[in-house]
């Protein structure tokens, strides 16, 4: 039987039960998405320094491109959340058929641009006659699975807004195997498989996300109900692009600020020699794997202050981010001192170089001890965005990156060397997440004070609907 839509799932009962049950099969599948950009690095690092600096370069704009998918899908999630808390069901089915129509021109806009700009993108970013071959390897193949990257990211943000975590979860799990599976297959050529290295890597991760691809919609179109051949049409479609696009472009412009601000960084770290970029990119991926819990308690409290703020539940909405954040905090502070004990034999694991172990074992024992604060101005950000005022986090996250972090990363860097880039994002993770709570904070003042929720029009900070009259 389809889900009775109209019926939204987070308005009633226990706080903590709903972002529990939500967080944990998010960061099972969050987990299950990161083991296959693990296994990438563990695969090819088995190839050599070269390649294992190669996918270094590559992962800021395989992120920007993640970056544009997200951007999509938390419009996406944020107009479908607040819409359940109305209780209109057929205006949801709408949405979701034109966001996941809407990704489809985000994916080949992102095959276009990708191809044409492949080469002076990359030597922008540092790499050189050793390594651009090897880029543009992978690159190709990745950038022709634009498509497959976004529209199962839509899909899934749409599956969670309704408050069923689950799915998405066994859909990344199934991915994540698959590609698993692939990789040394394609990679090393094993069993009669060509040996494709790292154009294997990425030819796994394409077919990888094409199962999400037919996993989600199916899901969508089947058992949510939510997929609608009447709305394939224009009918109503620029309506529903405006409702997306007024999170929408927000968000992705503030994701894309993050792989931009990587891109810089791996350009300065790439002055320091390809092994440090090797060393970098090691850190980073086990950085992901950390960064699991907060992006999955984010996921989580997003569809839920969604439909309570819809609902007019702002008390719910404050303990949400209340419990959230103290968690956060006292994660960020357990991961650290584990991480400072066994930095070395982790950064190890990924190769011997001894310039590499040594770059990823700086990282994980300088940065880490403010993950907390990270994690709470991913909150923040995640809330902002939930309650349709992208603005604030927009703001928040271009200047952390382009007023503090970048310049001060420029002159640490110069000062102390490699160190200095990684205390540089020590500190501004641990400015901008106390600033970024605080403003929340005296957000949700001020719409406890004066606004009026419910099934009433409700308005962005710059008079914009971002829900709209029933329908």
């Amino acid at each position: 039987m389809p889900t009775e839509l109209s019926s939204p799932r987070l308005i009633s009962g226990p706080v903590i039960s709903h972002l529990r049950a939500l967080a944990i099969p998010m960061a099972l599948g969050f987990v299950a998405l990161n083991s296959y950009s693990i296994a990438d690095m563990y695969f090819v690092g088995q190839l050599g320094t070269l390649p294992l600096a190669a996918m270094g370069f590559t992962f800021p704009i395989s992120f920007a491109m993640i970056a544009v998918g997200l951007g999509v899908g938390i419009g996406t999630s944020s107009v479908i959340a607040r819409l359940l808390g109305t209780g209109d069901r057929a205006t949801v089915q709408r949405i979701t058929t034109h966001a996941l129509m809407l990704s489809v021109i985000f994916g080949f806009f992102l095959l276009v641009v990708g191809l044409a700009t492949l080469e002076p993108v990359f030597r922008a970013l540092g790499a050189d006659e050793r390594t651009l071959p090897l880029i543009t390897e992978y690159m190709r193949v990745y950038y022709l699975g634009s498509m497959f990257l976004i529209l199962p990211m839509v899909g899934n943000f749409a599956i969670r807004a309704t408050g069923d975590a689950m799915v998405p979860a066994v859909i990344l799990g199934l991915s994540a195997i698959i590609n698993v599976i692939l990789d040394p297959l394609l990679i090393f050529g094993l069993f009669g498989f060509p040996r494709l290295e790292l154009q294997g890597a990425a030819i796994a991760t394409v077919i990888a996300n094409a199962v999400t691809v037919v996993a989600s919609v199916a899901v969508l179109y089947w058992r949510e109900r939510l997929i609608l051949r009447r709305h394939f049409g224009f009918a109503e479609l620029w309506d529903s692009w405006q409702r997306l696009l007024h999170v929408c472009i927000p968000a992705t412009a503030t994701n894309l600020l993050i792989p931009i601000t990587m891109a810089v960084i791996t350009a300065l770290v790439a002055g320091f020699g390809p092994e440090a970029v090797a060393g970098f990119g090691v850190a980073s991926r086990v950085e992901s794997a950390v960064f699991i819990v907060i992006f999955a308690l984010q996921s989580s409290v997003g569809p839920f202050v969604g439909q309570n703020y819809a609902a007019g539940q702002l008390d719910r909405v404050r303990q949400a981010v209340s419990f959230s954040t103290n968690f956060l905090m006292f994660y960020g502070l357990v991961i650290a001192a584990v991480l400072f004990i066994i930095a070395r034999p982790t950064a190890a694991f990924f190769g011997d170089n001894p310039l590499v172990v040594d770059t990823a074992t700086a990282y994980l024992r300088i940065v880490p001890f403010t993950y907390g604060t990270f994690g709470m101005m991913m909150i923040s950000v995640g809330c902002f965005n939930s309650l349709g005022r992208p603005m604030p986090a927009a703001v928040l996250t271009f200047t952390k990156f382009f007023v503090v972090y970048l310049p001060l990363a420029w002159g640490l860097s110069i000062l102390m060397g490699l160190d200095g880039i990684f205390w540089a994002t020590a500190l501004s993770h641990l400015v901008f997440g106390f600033v970024s709570l605080l403003w929340l904070r005296q957000f949700l003042k001020t719409l406890v004070s004066g606004e009026s929720l419910g099934g009433k029009q409700m308005t962005g900070i710059e008079g914009v609907p971002v829900v709209g009259p029933i329908q």
